[in-house]
């Protein structure tokens, strides 16, 4: 069944009660060193912010050198790969959140400035 327009925007609210909790969330593990998370869109884009907040949770530091300043995309996007090597090097699981890391995905890969 195709998905329409009308089915999206019915959709939207919900997608921003999630998007704005999973905010909340980052940023409460966030506080204990000192980063904030204002749009998931835009401060997650570099990878600084994703790699704090493994760091965080996990307790542990990155596996690898990422770009502390990272001005173009490609060091961007390896600042995104770094962190999602370290998920799969300490073998995080992501369930039951599948399409909010699509999401995530989606918006890094796609929206990078």
């Amino acid at each position: 069944m195709p998905v329409t327009e009308k089915d999206l925007a019915e959709d939207a609210p919900w997608k921003k009660i999630q998007q704005n909790t999973f905010t909340r969330w980052c940023n409460e593990h966030l506080k204990c060193v000192n980063k904030r998370i204002g749009n998931l869109q835009t401060d997650l884009s570099d990878g600084l912010r994703l790699i704090a907040l493994l760091e965080v949770l996990s307790q542990k530091r990155m596996h690898h050198k990422y770009h502390q300043r990272p001005t173009f995309r490609q060091m961007k996007l390896e600042n995104v790969s770094v962190a999602l090597e370290f998920l799969d090097h300490e073998s995080i699981k992501l369930v039951s959140i599948v399409s909010l890391v699509t999401l995530l995905c989606h918006m890094l890969l796609i929206r990078l400035p």
